[in-house]
């Protein structure tokens, strides 16, 4: 008998909590900001510049020696925050 609004409230429930966000890009000034500092930082090239989380994700970043890695970077202080060799 308390199944059926059972179900309602966890359908409504559901439907207030939103999809999950998706990797979004970035506003073409703050794309130009981000290749800026990877030049800086002796990046050559990359795969894709995206906004996840909270923070600016950068794949596959190839530094001057060949290396690639992962990057994070701190949207507000544009400090790349972690490197992740692939």
């Amino acid at each position: 008998m308390f199944t059926r609004p059972l179900a309602a409230a966890a359908l409504g429930l559901a439907l207030l909590a939103g999809p999950a966000l998706a990797d979004q890009k970035l506003p073409p000034e703050q794309q130009t900001q981000v290749e800026g500092i990877l030049k800086k930082e002796g990046f050559t090239k990359w795969k894709e510049i995206e906004l996840d989380d909270g923070m600016i994700e950068v794949d596959d970043a190839i530094d001057a020696n060949g290396k690639q890695f992962d990057l994070k970077l701190d949207p507000k202080t544009m400090e790349i925050v972690k490197r992740k060799a692939e």
